[in-house]
């Protein structure tokens, strides 16, 4: 409630002091707001740090049990990759000494028939170049392979003589076709020729060369359709091969057992250790946030207090200044200037100095 001034002078004193108060009271409130905010993001920042610290470690902590069996597993793995590599050379070789030795009788038939075919044939005075493949491909052919060479040696020889002619021929087509038969007839006749000469001198021998070179190809069929079943053969009981399955099955084992340890590693970790270092690391920084979310509270609590009464100071300020000074005058400086008017006697009451105050800053 508004009351009679007496004392103008002490009244706008007054004020200055009320003035001046709450000027401190509100700049001890920002002091405040601004520590509060800054402890906030203190504790926020350091809240993000366990956070990480946390994270990281568990991260690290659980690569590190991967790693570990990781690594043991690669070890065992490349362990069996060797041994299953042991085990398949030493089946081939188990192979090939079978194929060895279940062919052994034919290939020894095969030498003899070589030597058999040799001796008659220097006996016989028959040229060398009869006792070997490519003759009785040429001149007495059996078989589809045989066929096959005598086909291809034609072809050969026509297809050089054709290249050779039209090489040579120019433009006169007529010559070339000449030529090309005359050659194509001496090729014939030479070949009727050594057939015949070969033949007719040697023809007994080159026939017993042809029955032993059968048998010898009759005999080389028999070895592959054996090494083909053998080959095939899913026994492998006869080639020694337990002492590799017994280490392949052991190695197998291990792995196993080592991928499982690591599950049950990782299963453990995840719902054992994983809680104790996270409880580890968050009691290492409890103190240290306790202490920030105390002292936030603290802030908190006196800036709520001096808003308090900074609000109620205002309101004082207005109910019992401001009703006479009005909103514009309540500063220090205008409060000084308005009680130097009076206090000098150029004005006798507020409203007086307030409009002498006006007049002199227009």
């Amino acid at each position: 409630m508004a009351q009679t001034i007496t004392d103008y002078s002490a009244f706008l004193t007054d004020a200055r002091e009320a003035v001046e108060e709450l000027a401190g009271l509100e700049r001890r409130e920002a002091e405040l707001e601004a520590q509060e905010k800054r402890l906030e993001r203190t504790l926020e920042a350091e809240k993000k740090a366990v956070a990480d610290a946390i994270h990281s470690t568990i991260r690290r902590r659980n690569e590190e049990i991967c790693s570990s069996y990781d690594k043991e597993i690669a070890k065992g793995q490349e362990r069996l990759k060797k041994i299953r590599s042991k085990r398949e050379k030493a089946k081939s070789q188990g192979v090939k000494d079978r194929i060895a030795e279940e062919t052994s009788e034919i290939r020894s038939h095969n030498r003899e028939l070589r030597i058999k075919m040799r001796t008659l044939f220097q006996q016989k005075h028959v040229p060398f170049f009869c006792n070997s493949g490519c003759y009785y491909a040429l001149f007495s052919p059996r078989g589809v392979r045989e066929f096959f060479a005598l086909f291809c040696a034609m072809l050969v020889c026509f297809l050089a003589v054709l290249r050779d002619l039209l090489a040579d021929s120019g433009e006169d087509d007529r010559l070339s076709v000449c030529d090309l038969f005359l050659c194509h007839r001496g090729v014939r006749g030479l070949y009727i020729a050594v057939s015949n000469w070969t033949k007719g001198r040697y023809g007994d021998t080159l026939r017993e060369g042809r029955a032993i070179r059968n048998q010898i190809q009759t005999n080389n069929q028999m070895m592959r359709v054996i090494t083909r079943n053998i080959k095939k053969d899913k026994d492998e009981a006869i080639y020694d091969l337990q002492k590799f399955d017994d280490e392949i099955a052991q190695l197998e084992q291990d792995l196993e057992q080592t991928a499982k340890k690591k599950k049950e590693a990782l299963n453990t970790f995840d719902n054992v250790t994983r809680t104790i270092i996270a409880d580890e690391i968050a009691n290492n920084s409890q103190p240290r946030i306790d202490g920030l979310t105390e002292e936030l509270k603290e802030t908190a609590r006196q800036r709520r207090y001096v808003e308090t009464i900074v609000k109620e100071k205002k309101i004082f300020i207005t109910d019992n200044y401001g009703i006479y000074t009005g909103r514009e005058f309540l500063t220090a400086e205008r409060l000084d200037a308005l009680k130097a008017l009076i206090d000098s006697g150029e004005a006798k009451n507020i409203s007086e100095a307030i409009d002498i105050y006006k007049n002199t800053k227009k």
